[in-house]
């Protein structure tokens, strides 16, 4: 949170001491009462304490939320925690596996089947990143094909779960909140990776987010 805050002062930032711990969930719960969604998972560490911080966390609040990166492996085998809650899932293929015990083959019929089946199962939304991102709430899929082989890289995804956590801020349902921001996230990296080719990074989407939305 420091460094963020050093480079880029218009984020506010709540710092915590270390890596998150129970000790940090009360404190978390109580600054979530002013906000509108939650996105976690996101360059947390990949430790036992941290899991239990995040299973808590889910577990205690109502907001609509983006579960991503370190907080699917942290409910992988906790079946149930998301029952009654607005939640998008934002898996690539090694979380899809790790969440479900299942594999996702390359081809598009078999991660249809499987999204769906699983977004029934766990009675969520899960967004299966890839070449082609899929899309389900258990019941429709949706497909979005938005995006270049140059986004293969560390940071689109978590740019992809800002993007959707903030569509859920703004109360859009979180099965169309999903659909919206796979496109919006693949749309900007396209016009990214136009600009910048090979060396693009996830921040260098930022410029036209604004620009696919107005589009």
């Amino acid at each position: 949170m420091n460094i963020a805050a050093s480079f880029l002062p218009d984020i506010i930032t709540y710092p915590f001491d270390g890596e998150l711990e129970l000790r940090h969930v009360p404190k978390i719960l109580d600054l979530a009462k002013n906000f509108q969604s939650l996105i976690i998972g996101c360059g947390l560490n990949r430790s036992k304490a941290t899991y239990q911080a995040i299973r808590e966390i889910i577990k205690n609040t109502d907001l609509p939320m983006v579960v991503d990166a370190e907080a699917i492996r942290a409910i992988s085998a906790y079946e149930g925690i998301l029952k009654n809650k607005k939640a998008v899932i934002t898996p690539h293929t090694e979380e899809f596996r790790i969440l479900t015990g299942q594999k996702a083959k390359p081809e598009l019929k078999d991660r249809k089947e499987k999204v769906k089946k699983w977004a029934d199962k766990l009675k969520t939304v899960i967004l299966l990143k890839g070449h082609i991102d899929v899309i389900s709430d258990g019941k429709q899929i949706a497909l979005n094909k938005t995006g270049s082989f140059f986004m293969t890289k560390g940071g689109f995804g978590d740019t992809l779960s800002g993007i959707c956590g903030a569509l859920l801020a703004r109360g859009i349902k979180h099965f169309e909140a999903a659909q919206i921001a796979a496109y919006i996230n693949g749309r900007a990296g396209e016009l990214a990776c136009k600009k910048y080719g090979e060396g693009v990074l996830a921040s260098d989407i930022f410029e036209f987010i604004p620009l696919v939305i107005n589009q």
